[in-house]
């Protein structure tokens, strides 16, 4: 028997269009970050928007105000996620931030166009929030283990590459006509929205998702056709087997929504602390200054070095070209050195770079100036081989089933509240503090390495339930959870059935508690087991 098709793929070609898909998503995600740095201080841009035009205070607050709409969307999928599912949530996303650029693109000046161009730039965030909160919750739930890592460092690799189109298309449209300069770049985001948001209509929900939801035999296609296996397999049998032992260990079994008491419990599970793990990258990400880099760095090089506009413009398109080439360096080492190690060194390298960066600013000469501007492309050489896509993978990976599209939400929505934060305040503390900017952010990354050494457990090369295994090793032993990543070896699917029976996340293993996992529910109530006790769940 044939396996299962969407779209009429199945194995690694359908893998591939899932994978593709959520990297569009992200390409998107990384365009809009690089498209305003180009067109913010842009006179056909201010001419229109007066209330831009030098004025630090008011730049800031209209690139920034999208992170408040992204914030907007991330929260959405924290509370609604579980229930609309992975599929709906991104075509809501993708449709979403095609009406944010309609509207954006459509302001006119006898309107009031400043504030038009703000509504449509919140609602383009919510769209992006949608898409950022789910796209690597969906991913990691569709990839096999020896390459989900991988798949989703492509994902967040691939925000460079968006970048780098963002500021080249910026960079083009600045010797056109005035309506080129900005109009173009917004609209040109309306491509890649439409490759997030009709692919989508046809291809499978998350067998994850499906299975929390009890619809069994709809998750059983989609395990066969994701790994091109027979509905009816032993290998669709098994695999759908550890998930369900997943969901039952975290108490999901039977429930639409996770409750957001879930998101707070310790115990074998650790669901607060694995939230905090995933959130907590999120964060530093945010607060290690990419985004003064990223959003700002024409205005760095006009500002702080003293380029002319058109310099700094081609200067930070360059500078985006070498984002990108170091972010693809990330595909390539993701497994091999693991996440730990990868979020140590990008911080030093970061740390290091500011230190270069304001040491060259101190003097307020010009050639000396030129040493920051080295400073800069090694912060973003850093940044995009290990921080730009770690804290996408991260919490994707260390929050279990039952509580991830709820942790993954926080966890994004924590990316934008301090992503607006960071984009909101650096002009104003380059403006009033000039080379204090970067030793801020030089002393904020040497904070990172205690807590990623003593807290950041490595999570390379093992499936999502194995991790559930990491903590309650680790719980049970009372041991670091770091120190029970790295003693406990590999398991099989197998291994991870008999450990969770011998740590008490499950009663009774999926394959031996059950011929058919649908089955389970006769007329809405639970089948007893072989032994005439009712399945439980262990706290």
């Amino acid at each position: 028997m044939a396996p299962p098709t969407f779209m009429g793929l199945s194995g690694r070609p359908l893998s591939l269009a899932v994978s593709t898909v959520a990297t569009t998503g992200f390409v998107l995600f990384g365009y809009d970050q690089g498209v305003m740095s180009g067109i913010i201080g842009a006179p056909a841009f201010n001419n229109l928007f007066v209330a831009t035009r030098d004025n630090p205070s008011m730049q800031g607050f209209v690139t920034a105000i999208y992170e408040i709409g992204c914030l907007a969307g991330a929260l959405t999928i924290l509370i609604f996620g579980d229930l609309i599912g992975r599929r709906r949530a991104m075509i809501a996303g993708g449709l979403t931030m095609i009406l944010g650029v309609l509207i954006q693109v459509t302001a006119q000046r006898q309107g009031s166009p400043l504030a038009q161009f703000i509504v449509g730039r919140v609602i383009m965030g919510v769209g992006n929030g949608f898409n950022t909160a789910t796209i690597p919750t969906y991913q990691a739930e569709c990839s096999k283990t020896s390459n989900r890592g991988l798949l989703i460092c492509i994902e967040g690799g691939v925000i460079a590459f968006g970048t780098v189109v963002a500021y080249w298309v910026d960079y083009g449209c600045s010797f056109g006509s005035d309506d080129l300069v900005w109009r173009f770049p917004i609209a040109f985001q309306i491509i890649f929205a439409l490759i997030v948001s009709i692919p989508m209509i046809f291809l499978p929900e998350s067998p994850r998702w499906l299975l929390t939801h009890e619809r069994y035999e709809d998750a059983e296609r989609v395990i066969a056709a994701l790994r091109g296996y027979e509905s009816s397999g032993p290998e669709t049998a098994l695999e759908r087997d550890i998930i369900v032992d997943s969901i039952r260990a975290s108490g999901g079994i039977g429930q639409k929504s996770t409750p957001f008491k879930y998101l707070f419990t310790g115990g074998k599970t650790q669901h607060f602390r694995r939230m905090l793990l995933g959130a907590s990258s999120q964060l530093m990400q945010q607060v290690g200054g990419c985004n003064a880099v990223i959003y700002y760095f024409p205005i760095l090089f006009e500002k702080s070095i003293g380029q002319t506009k058109q310099m700094s413009l081609l200067l930070g398109g360059i500078n985006m070209i070498v984002y990108a080439i170091f972010a693809t360096t990330s595909w390539f080492i993701i497994e091999r050195v693991g996440r730990r190690k990868l979020f140590l060194w990008g911080t030093v390298g970061q740390g290091l770079s500011m230190v270069i960066t304001f040491a060259c600013l101190i003097p307020d000469d010009p050639m000396a100036a030129r040493g920051a501007a080295v400073g800069l492309f090694l912060y973003i050489a850093s940044f995009g081989t290990s921080w730009l896509p770690l804290p996408w993978l991260y919490p994707a990976e260390i929050n279990p089933i039952k509580t991830r599209a709820k942790a993954n939400g926080f966890s994004t929505a924590n990316n934008w509240l301090w992503n607006f934060l960071i984009v909101m305040v650096t002009p104003v503390m380059i403006a009033n503090i000039g080379w204090g900017t970067y030793a801020f952010f030089a002393a904020v990354n040497a904070c990172f390495l205690p807590v990623i050494w003593f807290f950041y457990p490595e999570t390379a090369r093992r499936s999502l339930e194995e991790i559930d295994i990491i903590f309650a090793h680790g719980f049970i032993n009372k041991i670091s959870y770091v120190k029970a990543a790295r003693e406990l070896p590999l398991l099989s699917p197998e291994q991870v059935e008999q450990y969770a029976l011998r740590y008490g996340l499950i009663d009774t293993a999926a394959h031996a508690a059950q011929t058919t996992i649908a089955d389970r529910h006769i007329d809405g109530k639970d089948v007893l087991d072989a032994s005439g006790s009712e399945e439980k769940r262990i706290e």
